[in-house]
């Protein structure tokens, strides 16, 4: 299948399902604690980190963009699926949402804060991945972050209906492990991932990855400069301590 023909499926696939699949998903995160609890931990590392623009890259009809501005992100989406896009823009019309493709995102070089792919890779064809996770490390600014979010596994499972629609879709299941090292080849090493087993309908166990593109060596040599200190201190009172005792 040649680029034009995946985009296509995938693009025709969730146009003509959307409203169905807005209505079975819309509450889903109510459901969810530990998804809202990594989506918590993930907006705090990137508030600590500066904050800046956050996008939501496959964003569909905005649910998680939505949380994540609930958290205080200032975030926006992006979907290959302009039904998706109409929709995420009439469910949340303070927010913004564009129509775009994660394969070559519209946006200038190191000017995000975070990048967010949640279920969105898992149409990607395996050999694309590195593209995809090249163009995320490309759109990050140092210091920025990565979250993916997966179902875990070996074996595509392909549909050719969904919610009484006709489409063409492939789910693609990774291991964690494989795309830790697709993200830190990319320049976006794993600072932090989770696994789950699978709950209510879920046929797989599920995943997400926090990765992060590296701070400068200025920044890395500040760290470590504190850390120096930290340490320093830390012997010299065990040192007195000692004397002490």
């Amino acid at each position: 299948m040649t680029e034009a023909d995946f985009l296509h499926s995938t693009r025709a696939s969730y146009d003509a399902m959307a409203i169905d699949y807005d209505e079975r998903f819309r509450d889903e995160l109510a459901a969810q604690p530990l998804e809202r609890a990594v989506f918590a931990g993930f907006a705090e590392l990137v508030r600590n980190a500066g904050g800046g623009p956050v996008a939501d890259v496959g964003s569909g009809p905005g649910r998680v963009t939505a949380h994540l501005n609930g958290l205080g992100l200032s975030v926006y989406g992006i979907d290959l699926s302009p039904r998706m896009v109409e929709l995420a823009r009439r469910e949340h019309p303070g927010l913004r949402f564009e129509e775009g493709s994660m394969l070559a995102l519209d946006i200038p070089d190191g000017t995000l804060a975070a990048v967010v792919a949640w279920y969105s890779t898992i149409h990607i064809p395996q050999e694309r991945l590195p593209d995809v996770f090249a163009e995320f490390h490309r759109v990050l600014k140092p210091g920025g972050y990565a979250l993916v979010g997966f179902q875990v596994g070996d074996e595509p499972k392909a549909y050719t209906e969904a919610f009484g629609h006709q489409v063409s879709l492939t789910f693609r299941r990774w291991q964690p492990g494989r795309i830790a090292e697709l993200l830190a080849a990319a320049g976006l090493p794993v600072r932090a991932r989770t696994v789950r087993e699978p709950e209510r309908w879920e046929p797989t166990p599920q995943a997400s990855l926090i990765a992060r593109k590296p701070l400068p060596p200025a920044d890395d040599q500040t760290a470590d400069g504190a850390t120096a200190v930290g340490q320093a201190a830390e012997n010299q009172a065990a040192g007195s301590r000692a004397a002490g005792s």
